[in-house]
């Protein structure tokens, strides 16, 4: 490869394990983006991207299990393109066998890898074929626990190289419906006024604006805010400096319609206030 070789980013990993995400946040990053390409083509889309006017310099190439004649020959064309200059980096996209299950349960696809067998065999299948590709990653991200914006965050974090302020996730949950399992800090907020027993704030959500000023304009209410809002001050910074790509924050009610709803929303405009990138989800809001 020439000096002006193209940096190419290859994304391998298991069926259902975040390839589609991960290869959006690499077209962010103005990657030149193509699913599924044969391996024994590389090399003559390489050389058409080289020809392009202006080059293509920038590449990006997802590949899995589908083609499985193909896939024995990844590990050998990424060797060769690295001992020819190229700058070659592969990342993996792990996860765990139970949240694989559940991704297709809720998707209701086929496992490629087992067709007319059960979702459970074809992950099996796909790791056995997945082995020589995977241990020639540079980067294995586990998307186990991880939601859309935090996968596109690390894969972020990596290609570029830049070093971000932490990513906040807020999330608000009812502990009705089961704790939040994926949050590295949880707040219980059970104890503020609950709107659930006002007949006219009842049906609405922590959205509307009587029912978060019903909230958080209560004594327990503001107080909790302005805690939560000095912590996270000194939180933040912390996070910043360990390189964290993402801080997830999980806001629990009863029902997750009122209380955690409320607080979320009014500490990710306190933290997008300061500048802090922000995302917001709230689990359980339409559930009855």
């Amino acid at each position: 490869m020439s000096a002006a070789s193209p940096r190419i980013v290859i994304v391998s990993g298991m069926s259902g394990g975040g390839k589609t995400t991960a290869m959006a946040a690499l077209e962010d990053l103005s990657f030149y983006c193509v699913d599924n390409l044969p391996v024994q083509l590389i090399e003559q889309f390489l050389s058409l991207c080289a020809q392009a006017t202006p080059p293509i310099d920038k590449i990006a190439l997802a590949i899995d299990a589908r083609e499985v004649p193909f896939l024995r020959e990844v590990p050998g064309v990424v060797r060769q393109l690295r001992e020819r200059g190229a700058a070659v980096e592969l990342i993996f996209l792990e996860c765990s066998n139970e949240m694989l299950v559940n991704r297709y349960r809720e998707t209701r696809r086929v496992h490629p890898q087992a067709p007319d067998g059960t979702v459970a065999e074809g992950i099996e299948a796909e790791r056995r074929l997945l082995l020589d590709v995977a241990r020639l990653a540079d980067h294995t991200i586990d998307t186990s626990a991880l939601n859309v914006h935090r996968l596109k965050a690390d894969v972020v974090r990596y290609v570029s190289g830049e070093s971000r302020s932490t990513v906040v996730n807020l999330e608000s949950f009812g502990f009705r419906y089961g704790v939040l399992q994926a949050a590295e800090l949880l707040f219980d907020v059970r104890f503020l006024p609950n709107p659930q027993f006002e007949t006219r704030l009842r049906e609405r959500s922590g959205h509307d604006r009587e029912v978060a000023e019903y909230v958080l304009k209560s004594v327990p209410g503001a107080e909790l805010v302005e805690r939560l809002r000095e912590l996270l001050a000194f939180l933040l910074p912390l996070y910043d400096a360990e390189g964290k790509a993402y801080l997830t924050i999980g806001i629990g009610c009863t029902g997750g319609r009122h209380r955690s709803v409320a607080v979320a929303e009014v500490l990710a405009d306190e933290l997008r206030r300061v500048g802090r990138e922000v995302n917001i989800e709230h689990r359980d809001v339409g559930r009855s």
